[in-house]
């Protein structure tokens, strides 16, 4: 277990490594923020990942199950604080065009 929370905490937080050193906090409370902080990093990276691919897709296809596929992604990824809501209202009103412009 310990194995894969530092080989998480490598990855993620490169910072608290400098010069060889595992400058790994003492605290209970901070180790547990340093894990949830790590694990919350990879689940938005993913989501984010996936908010990108389905927006490739949806381009690509321009396709109105395509398209409102991406806009439900879009919704999602604005209500899980991932992109902000002006950003949201923004792709959305991009995808809206395309799918206009392809009709």
């Amino acid at each position: 277990m310990r194995f894969y929370y530092l080989q998480a905490v490598r990855f993620l937080y490169p910072a608290l490594l400098q010069g060889g050193v595992n400058r790994m906090p003492n605290i209970k409370s901070a180790k547990k923020r340093v894990k949830v902080n790590a694990t919350k990093a990879a689940s938005n990276k993913a989501r984010k990942t996936n908010l990108k691919t389905v927006l490739k897709n949806a381009n690509a296809e321009k396709s109105p199950e395509a398209v409102k596929v991406a806009i439900k992604k879009v919704d999602q990824a604005c209500a899980h604080g991932l992109i902000h809501k002006n950003k949201a209202a923004r792709k959305k009103s991009q995808l809206a065009k395309l799918l206009n412009s392809a009709e």
